[in-house]
């Protein structure tokens, strides 16, 4: 007698659970991915055949726009329980007894982008939310020499991370004097090692004609 042959089914794979898994992943990238903030100038820097990399930790930036307009930022180093930032504003605000600052004002500068105004104007600056009145605010760091609050800022960075590396970068239109005034102020507290952002330049390669 022949064998009875019972009908095959194809293998059927239920994809709810990897939906699920997949909307779950894409939640938690949304939720914890820190987006690079908008500096607050443009800056076109000038060209160089360097291909170093500027460091992305442990480091401040210092920018100047080509209206010879300086900005300042920190990152808050590779160990972020350090609490960089609010050590450096802390700081400022010893040097400037008249500015105060809120835990609640010092919680948003930990997490702030850079920022170029006198000290006094920074608290309102980071308590309003409207884009252009931030804007409106930035109108530079003091450092001439009635007011040099740029060179105050460098020597807090310094105190505040002494493993931090000094990053300038420059506009290439900005006046040669300011960005001197710039490189003066960083050997001044004994930063004698910075590095300066250019762009990249495409080097053209010939071919040797025999």
């Amino acid at each position: 007698m022949g064998k009875i042959k019972l009908p095959s089914k194809p293998p059927k794979i239920d994809m709810t659970p990897m939906v699920d898994l997949f909307f779950l992943l894409l939640t938690f990238f949304m939720l914890t991915t820190s987006f690079k903030p908008q500096e607050p100038a443009k800056v076109d820097t000038p060209n160089s055949i360097s291909d170093k990399v500027s460091p992305k930790d442990n480091m401040f930036m210092i920018y100047v726009s080509k209206e010879n307009k300086i900005f300042f930022t920190m990152d808050n180093g590779v160990d972020t329980t350090a609490h960089v930032r609010k050590k450096l504003l802390e700081g400022m605000a010893k040097q400037f007894p008249n500015t105060k600052f809120t835990s609640q004002q010092i919680n948003k500068f930990e997490k702030a982008a850079s920022f170029g105004m006198p000290i006094e104007n920074l608290p309102k600056w980071l308590d309003t939310e409207d884009a252009k009145q931030k804007e409106l605010l930035q109108t530079g760091i003091p450092y001439d020499s009635i007011n040099n609050q740029l060179a105050m800022w460098i020597l807090m960075a310094r105190n505040a991370n002494t493993q931090a590396t000094v990053v300038i970068k420059g506009d290439a239109e900005a006046d040669y004097k300011t960005v001197k005034k710039v490189f003066d102020m960083v050997q001044d507290v004994k930063l004698n090692t910075f590095s300066l952002i250019t762009t990249l330049e495409k080097v053209e390669v010939k071919l040797d004609e025999k």
